[in-house]
């Protein structure tokens, strides 16, 4: 089953290319990137601060952020369309 057509769609694939949600990450982005593409809400301080310590800079951190919070939330998109009549 594919998601139905919408309105949106040429939208969502432009965002889909300026997040580049397939980008790589360093390997110690692993579990911080896992709890924003499962928990963003759990994510704190600390945990940007642990990578910052690690010597990532701010922008990388957010370019890493960015990208798998929106491939996570496109992923639910396409969930959510598929179900719909």
């Amino acid at each position: 089953m594919s998601a139905p057509d919408t309105r949106y769609d040429e939208l969502v694939a432009r965002l889909r290319e300026a997040a580049d949600p397939g980008r790589e990450a360093p390997a110690d982005f692993g579990p911080y990137l896992d709890k924003v593409r499962r928990h963003a809400y759990r994510t704190t301080d600390a945990d940007v601060q642990a990578l910052k310590d690690a010597g990532h800079s701010e922008d990388e951190i957010f370019e890493q952020t960015v990208s798998v919070a929106v491939a996570a939330g496109l992923e639910r998109l396409v969930t959510g369309l598929e179900v719909l009549p």
